[in-house]
């Protein structure tokens, strides 16, 4: 089985979506014939390295709403990255521009390291609040996970594996991907958002039973439903029907 997922370094729900399919997984008894690729996807292709703002004020200013209102919403949050077992640093996270980490994250791919990369990334943004923009910080993580730092250094003075990104994006775009994390099994399925495991679960299962069908993209989100996902407006939970 293969799944490929979409997602941002700086989007909450996909390391929440992540970490619960992975529980699932766990779970999973055809796990080891699952093949797992990362797609890349930038929340806001236009935000600074540098925005000189704390998450809450960013997410103010990025939502109109009050700093008391984008503190509860962050520590919302906060609680549901605790349930999954992952610790979000809301007060001291950098949000910045995801390019060059996304090249970077590519150039693992290649090297049989995206997982391992991706998941470096998600926890330097998340938990050790670190600026995944600098490309100082970026090289020390690449080499984190066992990738050569003199290549990542070189790679990030030009503008390798961009083309990769952007193929990425326009995919998403042609499948219709409207926000992340968006999951797709087997190139039939698609699931949105950071659903629950038990979800997951049921996935997994109903794909692996209907795998030699032929490919027809479809919506698996379950019925009655909360959506948790992240667009370019923000982070949000949505009722679904």
């Amino acid at each position: 089985m293969k799944i490929e997922v979409w997602s941002d370094f700086v989007c909450p729900f996909c390391y929440i979506g992540k970490r619960r399919m992975e529980f699932a997984l766990e779970q999973f008894s055809h796990r080891d014939d699952v093949e797992i690729g990362y797609k890349s996807y930038e929340l806001d292709p236009e935000a600074e390295v540098n925005p000189g703002q704390n998450m809450h004020e960013y997410l103010s200013s990025k939502k109109g709403m009050s700093l008391e209102q984008a503190k509860s919403m962050n520590e919302s949050l906060r609680e549901q990255a605790a349930e999954a077992g992952l610790t979000y640093n809301f007060d001291t996270m950098q949000h910045t521009n995801t390019f060059d980490a996304h090249r970077v994250a590519k150039y693992a791919d290649e090297k049989g390291k995206g997982k391992e990369m991706t998941e470096r990334l998600l926890k330097a943004y998340f938990t050790d609040s670190e600026l995944i923009s600098d490309h100082a910080t970026l090289i020390k993580l690449a080499g984190d996970v066992g990738l050569d730092e003199n290549e990542v250094t070189a790679l990030l003075k030009v503008d390798d594996y961009a083309i990769h990104v952007r193929a990425d994006e326009e995919q998403a775009r042609q499948l219709g991907v409207q926000g992340v994390p968006f999951f797709v099994f087997n190139d039939k399925y698609a699931v949105s958002g950071a659903q629950p495991q038990e979800a997951f679960n049921e996935v997994l299962e109903k794909v692996w039973e209907e795998e030699n069908e032929e490919p027809v993209l479809k919506s698996l989100n379950p019925k009655k439903s909360k959506t948790t996902y992240c667009t370019d407006e923000g982070c949000e939970i949505v009722e679904e029907d």
